[in-house]
């Protein structure tokens, strides 16, 4: 079943009609599995902005995304924030503070409206323990979390300038490999700001690196869509 919300989501009212079930890595769980997750979820909706976890909070429960997407983001003491990543629907976020016990180590806002599943620790913990094929599930999104925090480490470590960390962003943005390998075409939702965020710089300096890679061909923006035009190109800077 689906209901409007004030928020404009189309919110789904139970794990068990849930559309995504099938798609999502996590909701793809086995019949009996997911009647007990429904019985120890609880829905909730949420406006852009809003904060479901801070970094250094106590683990309160694990969040299974439904609608919308959520910023994932570390700080420093001296209010700099760099983003790790966005949360697209059917992931699950504050899985490894729930499992360890220690305090989560991002902080998760709703980047948009987002419709979120809460469940709390201890029922999350129990549910493991019932299901031993989830709980073998969960390692391997836990595994998931370490390579991809592995790989921005990497990205963000090696990359020896802004021009090579914002290539290798734009050609790792969904769509952006087309046919064959070939030129594709995304879809930009993250301004400037966010993205000087994500690549460790400032926002005048991808400004002008966006105008830069237009200049030379690389990339076209249209709104909020960017085209990657020539691809080997843009390989050729993240190798440099």
């Amino acid at each position: 079943m689906v209901s409007k919300t004030p928020y404009g989501l189309k919110v789904i009212e139970s794990c068990l009609t849930c559309p995504m079930h099938k798609d999502r890595f996590f909701c793809n769980l086995p019949q009996r599995a997911l009647e007990a997750l429904d019985v120890i979820s609880s829905s909730a909706t949420y406006p852009k902005g809003a904060i479901l976890f801070v970094e250094g909070q106590e683990p309160r429960g694990v969040f299974v995304i439904c609608n919308g997407r959520v910023k994932l983001s570390a700080g420093s003491p001296g209010g700099k924030s760099l983003i790790l990543r966005m949360v697209e629907p059917g992931e699950v976020i504050g899985l490894p503070g729930t499992i360890s016990g220690l305090p989560y180590g991002l902080t998760a806002e709703a980047h948009e409206p987002v419709q979120a599943s809460f469940i709390r620790r201890e029922d999350f913990l129990h549910f493991l323990r019932e299901h031993g094929e989830v709980a073998v599930r969960v390692a391997e999104l836990l595994c998931h979390i370490y390579q991809a925090t592995f790989q921005e480490v990497k990205y963000l470590g090696l990359s020896g300038s802004a021009i090579q960390k914002l290539a290798r962003f734009i050609l790792d943005l969904p769509e952006a490999k087309g046919p064959g390998n070939g030129n594709g075409r995304a879809t930009l939702t993250l301004t400037h700001e966010e993205i000087a965020e994500m690549v460790g710089s400032s926002r005048e300096t991808v400004t002008r690196l966006f105008a830069s890679l237009k200049k030379k061909q690389l990339i076209e923006v249209h709104g909020s869509t960017i085209v990657v035009k020539n691809r080997p190109g843009l390989e050729k800077l993240v190798a440099f």
